[in-house]
């Protein structure tokens, strides 16, 4: 076997990005895992933001924020990748709502699925400085447009999109508060995962390079398919699920998030050797 390149300091950053991207998936699962032990399974996976597991399970969504603006790709996908990391934040620091009875100890004045009123000054909190922070990120991604450090054709549609994207949670927030706590997670958490299976998409076909070789295409185009099916899955289970029987919604969570995983780490294999991810260069064809 002959030995591998000497990897550029580039190539290993965007590397150990793409592992710590999947690990977060990782942490989530075993912090349900652990939670579960006293807790029981529940109905969703955003339930165990009740338990002792909200901690890792809202550090690993931050986590992935920071990694996907970090990574940011070219062109379209580093449009996605900016989109889903606006969305990622969100569904960590909105709760989801909950049926009555599905968290122990957890009061819920409903006979349905609604939001805890004990959590809405944490939720508070978490939108304020979401709100904050997503306007210093602006404000710095403009400044480094107007310093000529970024140009603005390759930021203005992620720094447009951002802008109206907090525009709208900020509205909703002050205007339409109860609305956006009972819908908030949920629409969060719809609009990540339909951002990585375009973006699963784009990757089996990219507009301005090679495409990769085939079984990666065929991933890819899988991934997206069955992120698309666990979605409408989600969206139809979720305003029926309750503590009892099977946790449907909680399967079709962790589907999406193994699927997300997956993601990850077939577009981490196929990028491993790429030289320098900020070069939109061809790809080496494989399958030719």
């Amino acid at each position: 076997m002959s030995p591998a390149a000497p990897s550029t300091s580039v190539q290993r950053t965007y590397r150990y990005l793409r592992l710590a991207v999947a690990g977060t998936v990782v942490v989530i699962f075993v912090a349900i895992a652990l939670a579960s032990a006293s807790t029981g399974w529940l109905t969703s996976v955003s339930d165990y933001y009740y338990t002792p597991a909200r901690n890792a399970f809202v550090g690993a969504l931050i986590a992935v924020a920071v990694s996907l603006l970090a990574l940011s790709g070219r062109g379209a996908e580093r449009a996605l990748l900016d989109a889903a990391a606006l969305f990622a934040p969100l569904i960590a620091v909105v709760p989801t709502t909950l049926a009555p009875g599905s968290v122990p100890g957890v009061a819920v004045p409903c006979a349905h699925r609604c939001f805890p009123p004990a959590f809405e000054a944490e939720a508070a909190n978490g939108v304020a400085t979401y709100l904050a922070i997503g306007l210093l990120t602006v404000l710095v991604g403009v400044l480094l447009v107007a310093l000529r450090q970024l140009s603005l054709p390759s930021v203005g549609f992620s720094l447009a999109a951002s802008t109206a994207v907090l525009v709208l949670i900020g509205a909703a927030w002050l205007f339409a508060r109860d609305l956006f706590l009972a819908q908030g997670h949920f629409v969060a958490t719809i609009a990540f995962f339909a951002l990585f299976a375009a973006a699963a998409v784009l990757n089996a076909f990219p507009r301005r390079e090679a495409p990769p070789p085939m079984v990666f295409r065929v991933l890819y185009v899988g991934i997206a398919a069955a992120l698309g099916l666990v979605l409408v899955a989600y969206i139809v289970l979720l305003p029926r699920a309750d503590a009892r029987g099977i946790p449907i919604v909680l399967l079709t969570e962790a589907a999406a998030l193994g699927l997300f995983f997956a993601f990850w780490v077939v577009q981490g294999i196929e990028k491993w050797h790429d030289a320098d991810p900020s070069i939109a260069a061809p790809r080496q064809r494989l399958d030719a």
